[in-house]
């Protein structure tokens, strides 16, 4: 039985960090593993523009706890007004490593997001042109259409159409939660990437709804059904460099999750890498780890590897009930609070 692994250190290519003091208490979790993070643009009022992002940028360096080299990586969120050639500027400055794609209401402060794609036509043109990818959620946000479809009808309605009309275009599917993505992935390699998330590896929708609803599982997308689960693992373990890390962690008080009509967002920052070895050390296949965790995501975002690594030993540790906020007069829940796990970063 293997008792220490030494891996390359990881990024994580999907991170809300929020801002304020909700920031200020998530980063250091975050910046104390992985050496990038890719920071999701929805605050509110959402990051649309690269000036936006340089000046939140600099408040994620400013709250990086002393000694971090944390890098932040910045994305636009992208709406009907996105001027193609501020989004080039952010890019040549080195700001801007992405764009954003929210349907309008699909998940939390998307209100902002786009309602038909073909109207950004010269925003996606400009993004194929720098070879910057588009990040994906992927939900359509019908009203008739069963929330636990979403994805895969986002795929054959949305996505598949938009890359045969932008040939050039490269394309994140974020947190994938279907067999139907894993799929989807593997039919365009080279041109489309794939975060995988904790919540979604090592849990379904059973785990959220039976016995009583537990509501620091709700994300969106939402848990589905075990079959799915076991073809994320599948995927996630294969060694397809398609596949790399991200986590979705997305932190929110406990006044904001626990209420009638509680946010969406799993915050597993505190102990995301040991999650993942969870998952991995489940299937057998902790010597895919490194590459899932390490080197898929740079390799598609054209980017070294970290040149320093981290090391997990088995050593057991609980996973804290809570995680507070200074400033906030509230807590925030970790992703699965109160579990033993058998690893931890040295």
């Amino acid at each position: 039985m293997t008792d220490r692994l030494v891996l390359v250190r990881p990024d994580d290519w999907h991170l809300h960090l929020r801002d304020g003091a909700l920031m200020n208490a998530v980063l250091a979790p975050t910046a104390r593993v992985f050496g990038r993070g890719m920071i999701m643009p929805n605050l509110k009022p959402p990051v649309t523009t690269s000036a936006g992002a340089a000046a939140y940028r600099q408040r994620i360096v400013a709250a990086r706890p002393a000694g971090s080299d944390f890098q932040p990586l910045m994305a636009l969120y992208l709406t009907q007004d996105t001027d193609p050639d501020d989004l080039e500027a952010g890019v040549q400055d080195g700001v801007v490593h992405a764009v954003k794609f929210y349907p309008a209401g699909a998940t939390t402060n998307s209100e902002a997001g786009v309602t038909e794609l073909g109207r950004s036509r010269a925003v996606l043109e400009r993004l194929e042109k720098l070879g910057v990818p588009l990040l994906v959620h992927g939900e359509v946000t019908t009203e008739s259409v069963d929330i636990f479809d979403r994805e895969a009808r986002f795929l054959d309605q949305v996505l598949e159409p938009l890359l045969r009309e932008h040939a050039g275009l490269r394309v994140v599917v974020e947190h994938a939660t279907t067999a139907q993505a894993v799929d989807f992935v593997r039919e365009h390699p080279g041109r489309v990437g794939c975060t995988l998330t904790p919540q979604h590896l090592l849990a379904n929708r059973n785990d959220m709804l039976v016995g009583g609803i537990r509501p620091h599982l709700y994300c969106l997308p939402i848990l589905k059904r075990r079959s799915h689960q076991r073809a994320l693992l599948a995927a996630a373990t294969s060694g397809d460099p398609q596949f790399f890390l991200g986590t979705d962690s997305a932190p929110h008080v406990v006044g904001t999750k626990q209420n009638a009509c509680g946010c969406a967002g799993c915050f597993s920052a505190p102990t995301a890498i040991e999650l993942y070895a969870a998952a991995f050390e489940a299937e057998g296949a902790l010597d895919k780890l490194e590459a899932f965790a390490s080197l898929n995501g740079p390799r598609f975002y054209g980017l070294p590897a970290n040149a320093a690594t981290i090391t997990l030993e088995r050593s057991p540790q609980r996973i804290p009930e809570q995680f507070a906020v200074p400033g906030i007069d509230d807590q925030i829940v970790p992703l699965f609070a109160g579990r033993e796990l058998q690893w931890r970063v040295a």
